[in-house]
């Protein structure tokens, strides 16, 4: 894609590579370049960096992507710390995806306010998410169940628990990855880069730069699985047929540098103040010793740490010494962020770097194969063998899901059952129908018992009588046992998975049939090419109604499920 005249959003643009990825897309002549990073004086850094440079229109976004409008200004202790912001949080990441929950969400806002044609993602997902440290999470989680046991009752209890809750990677994760291809869907952006990580700078489980005693550490290894998380969601994204064109540079070395300079060293954004603990003022070591203390033998210099060293963005500043040993031949070395910034504009303009890693997940992986498509009908023949020799139809167990894949066949078998073909459920009284179809289930206690006891309830045709088994699929759990039942939600639970022997189910079945026949008629009686996926001989090779051939169709036309590579 010509970058030209296009809105480009480069997500984590003040960063180390968000800032030559900026530096790259102004020189393409974009219409708008939207820079946004976590803090204001961030972003607006940046666009009074790259300003004087372009006569594109720069705009500055701030506000921290993984949570929703109100609270993306808060820094994580004070989102952490406070009930009401855990509420929040729990129910945007946890609860099933709503459009209330897109429409607060800061990223689908900011998406949908600029529309970008582009979008460059160089924030660093995995260590946002990973670093929130859910081991520490459960280690107080641990000691208040252990409380507990003996009888006693912590009062940090209950906010410890949601804390752990929050602190969870995986639904964050997945929650960003729904929220981000709605909003780019809805907004049709052609071309979404994500810069990744390896989590190791390119090293293996014998890393020694780690976060603890441990090697490798935990925390760091939870970076690295979740790195590999987010590229498989990724690669899903990119096999979306209304996704935009996605895909993924990971670098897998040090990044470095954006500055060398003088100055004051900091620690999560505070500078490390100097300390001393004169020898006379030692502490005698005995059977016990605090980890943190109130007060100390130590005694506060009123002054901070201040050297030479190189900034390399998200990674932090490094010392002379540490830079040396990082980047040393063996050890992560390093990689330039012009370098990824150059491949990311090689990439937006369709070129092929080799270095996007869903082209080669795509090359890499094993798709269906002749060999199975040529053994497929001998499976299904000899399925259909079997089904003769024991006189029982294999239908649906609801273990491939979802339910409404077991409901969906089933609804359509009821119709094989009653010897009708589509053209006849297409041209009948859709009463006639549901009489018809609800007479198999009150008449065939076998068939009434297996689509029962696999979870599929079934609403008889009058709307007000369901029969069930010990086991209901739908609803799905969701904290609560007893639901509200009102037409609207009989209507979603048939939808999603109750055997629905209404009416107007019927009419639906026959607006359904009336497409397939429609798709049949538009194919010319004399083709024989191989344009087709479904030839009339596809649909017409047996009189019968053949349920897993129609939710097969169904499932492409109506619920979009479609495999875009083979």
């Amino acid at each position: 894609m010509d970058i030209k005249g296009r809105k480009v959003l480069v997500l984590g643009g003040w960063g180390l590579v968000g800032s030559a990825v900026c530096r790259k897309i102004i020189e393409k002549k974009p219409s708008e370049l939207i820079i946004l990073s976590l803090e204001k004086w961030q972003a607006e850094d940046a666009v009074k960096t790259l300003q004087p440079n372009t006569e594109a229109n720069i705009t500055p976004e701030w506000g921290n992507i993984f949570v929703r409008s109100s609270i993306k200004d808060l820094p994580r202790p004070e989102i952490l710390n406070i009930p009401e912001n855990r509420k929040i949080v729990m129910n945007d990441v946890l609860n099933d995806l709503s459009e209330d929950i897109l429409q607060a969400s800061f990223l689908f806002q900011v998406i949908q306010k600029h529309q970008p044609h582009i979008i460059v993602d160089c924030v660093n997902s995995a260590t946002a998410v990973a670093y929130q440290d859910i081991f520490t999470s459960s280690i107080e989680v641990r000691k208040s169940i252990e409380e507990l046991a003996t009888g006693k009752t912590d009062p940090e209890m209950l906010p410890t628990m949601e804390k752990l809750l929050i602190t969870q990677y995986t639904p964050q994760l997945i929650r960003h990855i729904q929220i981000l291809y709605e909003v780019m869907k809805r907004v049709k952006t052609s071309v979404y880069i994500k810069i990744g990580t390896s989590g190791t700078g390119g090293m293996g489980l014998n890393i020694p730069y780690t976060h603890s005693e441990e090697k490798p550490s935990r925390m760091l290894l939870s970076k690295s699985a979740i790195a590999g998380s987010h590229s498989m969601l990724l690669w899903l994204m990119a096999r979306t047929p209304d996704a935009p064109i996605t895909k993924e540079i990971k670098p897998t070395a040090a990044i470095a540098w954006k500055k060398i300079e003088y100055g004051e060293i900091k620690k999560a954004g505070k500078p490390v103040h100097l300390y001393d603990c004169p020898p006379d003022k030692g502490i005698k070591i005995k059977e016990k010793i605090q980890r943190e203390m109130a007060k100390g033998p130590w005694i506060d210099l009123k002054d901070t740490l201040k050297k030479v060293y190189v900034d390399t963005g998200e990674n932090g500043i490094f010392s002379l010494e540490e830079f040396t040993a990082i980047t040393s031949r063996g050890q992560m070395e390093f990689i330039t962020p012009e370098e990824i910034a150059n491949v990311v504009i090689y990439e937006i303009m369709g070129g092929n770097t080799g270095h996007d890693i869903i082209n080669a997940l795509d090359n890499a992986t094993m798709g269906p194969t002749y060999r199975a498509g040529f053994l497929r009908s001998s499976a299904l023949q000899k399925m259909k063998d079997l089904q003769e020799k024991y006189h029982s139809d294999s239908v649906a167990f609801e273990l491939l899901g979802p339910p409404k894949l077991s409901k969906l066949l089933y609804e359509a078998y009821l119709f094989k059952r009653c010897k009708f073909t589509m053209k006849e459920v297409i041209n009948h009284n859709p009463a006639f129908l549901a009489r018809c179809i609800e007479e198999q289930i009150e008449t065939d206690q076998k068939l009434r018992s297996e689509i029962l006891s696999v979870g599929i309830p079934i609403l008889m045709s009058d709307g007000k009588t369901m029969l069930r088994g010990p086991v209901m699929k739908i609803p799905a759990y969701r904290g609560v046992n007893e639901l509200e039942v009102t037409p609207e939600n009989i209507d979603r639970w048939c939808s999603e998975g109750w055997l629905d022997l209404r009416e107007k189910n019927c009419v639906l079945w026959q607006e359904r049939l009336k497409k397939i026949h429609e798709e049949i008629d538009s194919i010319p009686e004399n083709d024989t090419s191989s344009q087709y996926d479904r030839s009339r001989e596809y649909w017409m090779e047996s009189n019968e109604i053949e349920p897993g051939k129609i939710i097969g169709w169904l499932f492409l036309a109506e619920e979009h499920g479609s495999r875009m590579k083979e």
